[in-house]
């Protein structure tokens, strides 16, 4: 009985968080860490109040997302998460900037997966002047041959300049994650700062590009860390916010990171939910890892998911992804006036 009471308590708690996220009003700090710091048993009333804001905003539709690993590896940067960074040793692929022709083969391959966003990826600091030049002349050309295809570039630190640049030429959304708190980014890179990070946001922004900007969850992180980041991430009124979760790769700094459990990936996407309510969340990186089998369940508070892969690490397939987001009744974006089949010249 005590059991029956206490489930009805919370769903009504919950069901207040999504009330309030719909009216606009905002979650207080230990409100968001008690979401974060739910029972197990809370789990089905959370996800159903998380959906309820989802459903609202984005109805039951799941955008396809899928990356371009535009240039692998060669970066100075320490950031202890990558396996592409200059403290790693991880067996990677790596190369310069990849000519035009294989990144419009890539958008090719988005647009047949059913992909609505296309985001290519370089690693580095930030984008030279030539690697600007490529990725405008890259652009245009899938802009033409594909126009209503997201474009979507992660190019590392920028300014509001080389941000105005992406836009003129079609980039439509520039990433650059916080990936954490303010005050734990120290213990996850030294080579930048969290107020660079959030200056590049800021730059992309002020040009009139739409911000896909989340963070990555198992890095050592506190739980007020979680919260302060969800907070951030809504005082800067992001567009897209993708939700990663460590995947720890060999040569890694933090190869031995335990892997985020299923329960608390969960109510972290609930968390986001209620404190973003008119973001896109993205359950990212490391979600196949951290879900496994309750994958699906991830669609009731995030509206958008990464197909094929990540940039060093494989992911769900497709085609696969299309069965799950339909066995559990929501349906992949499709465009109804075939508008992504390839503009003849």
């Amino acid at each position: 009985m005590n059991v029956v009471r206490h489930e009805t308590q919370s769903g009504s708690m919950y069901e207040g968080f999504a009330d309030r996220a719909l009216a606009g009003e905002h979650l207080r700090r230990d409100e968001a860490r008690a979401v974060l710091l739910a029972p197990d048993d809370d789990l089905r009333a959370l996800l159903l109040a998380a959906f309820r804001v989802r459903e609202r905003r984005f109805g039951r539709g799941v955008k396809l997302c899928l990356l371009r690993n535009a240039r692998s590896g060669l970066c100075p940067e320490d950031c202890h998460y990558c396996s592409q960074s200059a403290v790693s040793t991880a067996a990677i692929d790596t190369y310069r900037l990849l000519p035009a022709e294989q990144l419009i083969e890539g958008a090719e391959a988005a647009v047949a997966r059913g992909a609505h966003r296309y985001c290519m990826v370089t690693s580095g600091r930030g984008p030279s002047a030539r690697d600007i030049a490529e990725l405008t002349d890259a652009t245009r050309a899938i802009k033409t041959r594909f126009p209503t295809l997201e474009i979507c570039v992660s190019l590392g630190i920028m300014n509001e300049e080389q941000a105005r640049t992406l836009k003129d030429a079609g980039v439509g959304w520039v990433n650059h994650n916080l990936n954490t708190s303010e005050r734990f980014h120290p213990s996850i890179c030294t080579t930048h700062t969290y107020a660079d990070r959030v200056a590049t946001v800021r730059a992309v922004q002020r040009a009139g590009l739409a911000t896909c900007c989340g963070g990555i969850l198992g890095m050592g992180e506190s739980d007020d860390d979680v919260v302060e980041l969800a907070f951030a991430l809504r005082a800067l009124h992001v567009d897209s916010l993708p939700v990663n979760f460590l995947l720890p790769i060999p040569g890694t700094p933090l190869a031995d990171g335990p892997s985020v459990t299923a329960s608390r990936a969960l109510k972290a996407l609930c968390l986001f939910r209620f404190t973003n309510p008119d973001s896109e969340i993205r359950a990212a990186g490391g979600r196949e890892r951290s879900l496994g089998a309750w994958q699906g369940l991830a669609l009731y508070p995030a509206n958008s998911i990464f197909v094929d892969g990540y940039l060093t690490t494989e992911g769900l397939g497709a085609e696969r992804a299309r069965q799950m987001v339909e066995s559990l009744g929501f349906s992949v974006e499709l465009e109804e006036d075939g508008a992504f089949q390839a503009v003849e010249a």
